[in-house]
């Protein structure tokens, strides 16, 4: 039986040069921002500059958002592990899945598999009816859409959006995706605006970024602000104070209950 040859496109090393998607890297070093080099990984060559602008508002948008349930696990995780960094990390990015995070990815599923099968000459407003329609079927919530914090609208929607229009890259996935959030709106009869997981979905087919990786540009972009809030953590613990408030009041609710 013949052996499939182990390689790979992304890199290979000498003794002397290191060569990623073609590009020696000491030549990347000091001219290549860090979202251009991860576009770069992605996508095989490097951004033009109207990529680059969009590529990198897109990760600067998740890479922090405060005291989510990620952020939490990963001050807990260092709490019981201090030792290990990775760890918590890990336990943090472990945690984005369809409520905060993971949605870029089913958004930008739904709006690259509506305009496949489609095809390029698709009414976008039937594709939009034809998505909500899918949507209240199912009884599922439409990825990208709506916010339990941000009302009446997630602010960082409009910037993305104008960013990514006035650098020539406002196109069909965006337009559904704003029909979408209209008709929604109408077929629910509440307001249903674009959140930042959306946009970025949408985003993401517009720069021909399959939607299977949308998970994963969140998931580079949030990894720079875990490791932020462990080492305000190292210098400000609040994990020992969440962990005895809920040991705590669970403890005081069981014995009201006993």
């Amino acid at each position: 039986m013949t052996r499939k040859r182990l390689k790979s496109d992304l890199g290979w090393s000498t003794t002397d040069r290191i060569v990623v998607r073609g590009h020696d890297l000491v030549d990347l070093i000091g001219r290549t921002s860090l979202g251009d080099f991860a576009f770069l990984e992605l996508k095989g060559r490097l951004p033009t500059k109207q990529e680059s602008v969009v590529f990198n508002a897109v990760a600067v948008t998740l890479v922090e958002h405060g005291m989510t349930p990620s952020a939490i696990a990963a001050r807990l995780t260092y709490f019981g592990a201090p030792e290990s960094l990775q760890a918590a990390v890990a336990a943090g990015l472990l945690g984005m899945g369809s409520r905060f995070g993971g949605s870029i990815e089913e958004a930008a599923r739904t709006l690259q598999e509506a305009l496949a099968s489609g095809g390029q000459d698709a009414d976008l407003l039937d594709l939009a009816r034809g998505v909500v329609a899918t949507y209240q079927k199912t009884k599922q919530p439409i990825a990208g859409l709506g916010h339990p914090i941000h009302k009446p609208i997630d602010p960082r929607t409009p910037r993305l959006f104008q960013i990514a229009e006035e650098n020539g890259l406002k196109g069909r996935h965006i337009e559904l995706m704003q029909l979408i959030s209209e008709e929604a709106g109408r077929a629910y009869r509440r307001e249903l605006p674009v959140n930042a997981t959306g946009a970025i979905g949408a985003i993401l087919g517009e720069l021909d970024i399959p939607w299977q990786v949308g998970r994963g540009i969140a998931v580079m972009a949030r990894a720079i602000g875990l490791v932020a809030h462990i080492q305000e953590e190292a210098g400000e613990p609040l994990a020992a104070e969440i962990w005895n408030r809920v040991e705590s009041e669970a403890s005081e609710h069981n014995r009201r209950n006993e």
